[in-house]
């Protein structure tokens, strides 16, 4: 091993259990400021006029670009590995269909 790489920090990450379960989220709203991005995690239900913000992040801007260009690497790799990510494109291709794409439910 180099000594440069000898000389490198490392970083333990540790994850609770109760985090390691996840927010499943299929929105996200994301607003900034001079100083600081705000991404808002949400969960919208068909047939639920009301949606509540399940997790919010605060980041700063050089962050926001690392995370932008992450998961530009990460949705790449996905893609090579299995096939184009297709989306369904409404009025709004960054709003997910509100009628989810399934039957309408029957009583």
């Amino acid at each position: 091993m180099s000594e440069n790489n000898q000389n490198k920090q490392q970083l333990n990450i540790e994850l609770s259990e109760e985090i390691a379960q996840g927010v499943y989220s299929n929105l996200a709203v994301i607003t900034h400021s001079s100083s600081e991005f705000v991404i808002d995690f949400v969960r919208i239900m068909p047939g639920v006029p009301k949606a509540n913000v399940k997790s919010r992040i605060i980041l700063t801007p050089e962050h926001a670009k690392r995370l932008l260009l992450a998961l530009q690497e990460n949705v790449g790799k996905f893609e090579r590995a299995n096939g184009p990510i297709k989306i369904n494109t409404g009025n709004d291709p960054l709003m997910p269909p509100m009628t989810f794409g399934g039957p309408p439910a029957q009583a």
